[in-house]
């Protein structure tokens, strides 16, 4: 019998183990034998996101549909109730191992041109856990004969205890976030996210994607999640290069509010049509972004 997301592939350091499967899924992490990421079971499938790969767009595009290079791109509507083309076009790949060490493994895609998106791309995703937890980095390069439009995010779901997230301490250092319409949680503005986050979060509902972010010497920004027992928790962080987080307590997904879906991403919700942080790979050009999880 063959697992639904394939081959899992583990690696452990300092304390840290995780679990990677051949989808390019973070199925499992966990620091001393305390989970930091609400994962699933080896015989299950992904819900809601849970753990995947973003790429080569994070989030929504409106109507599945762009414009780039003087070209009208039409993709597939992959969140048929708002009509958006959703989170990339990898989530459910088989990508395959090209480095599996003790505390590192690397896998790679080649991610066809296609109806919708054109440019061919090699992917690498590499995890590395270490005495400072798990590091991600994503980066792809574009094999095609033009330019590409490109971002990418992924979709952990952070723990800092036993749930439900509402007594949970969320320090988020975020300015700003994008408003939404109600019925296709598509973009319409931009807002103070000043005074969104309660503390705990109690019932407060997230679904944002925040922005000017505040960052430390070297462009790093944290998102710290603490339980109210004993102080302890998980921290996400991200590159300077993901510019935009998306915040999420899963009210609507199967299991609402076990956990807070912190999710980096390189660029914000309909970007391919905003332009906004929108990458521009030149052929043969490369891209990387790094983040990561670590115990607190």
């Amino acid at each position: 019998m063959i697992r639904p997301t394939g081959e899992q592939y583990v690696i452990a350091s300092h304390g840290y183990r995780a679990v990677v499967t051949q989808t390019g899924v973070l199925r499992r992490l966990r620091h001393d034998g305390r989970e930091l990421v609400d994962g699933f079971a080896e015989d299950a499938m992904p819900a809601a996101g849970r753990g995947q790969l973003l790429v080569p767009w994070p989030n929504r595009i409106r109507d599945g549909r762009y414009e780039f290079g003087g070209t009208t791109h039409q993709l597939a509507l992959t969140e048929p109730k708002r009509g958006n083309a959703s989170h990339g076009l990898v989530r459910w790949a088989s990508w395959s191992v090209f480095r599996h060490d003790p505390a590192l493994v690397e896998l790679r895609y080649f991610l066809p041109a296609q109806t919708g998106y054109p440019w061919a791309l090699d992917l690498r995703t590499t995890w590395e856990v270490g005495a400072g937890g798990l590091t991600v980095t994503q980066a792809a390069t574009n094999r095609s004969d033009s330019a590409a439009p490109y971002a990418s995010g992924a979709h952990p779901y952070l723990l800092a205890g036993p749930g439900p997230c509402d007594g949970w301490e969320l320090e988020l250092p975020a300015a700003t976030y994008l408003t939404v319409d109600d019925e296709r949680l598509l973009p319409t503005g931009r807002a103070s996210f000043e005074g969104i986050v309660g503390d705990p979060l109690g019932s407060t509902v997230l679904n944002h994607a925040v922005t000017d972010l505040q960052r430390d010497a070297d462009g790093v920004a944290s998102v710290r999640l603490r339980n109210g027992t004993d102080g302890t928790g998980t921290e996400l962080w991200v590159d300077a290069h993901h510019r935009w987080l998306q915040v999420y307590t899963g009210d609507d997904t199967p299991t609402p509010r076990v956990s807070v879906a912190v999710e980096p991403m390189t660029a914000p919700p309909d970007a391919f049509n905003s332009g906004e942080d929108l990458v521009v790979l030149d052929p043969g050009a490369s891209f990387s972004a790094s983040w990561g999880i670590r115990s607190l």
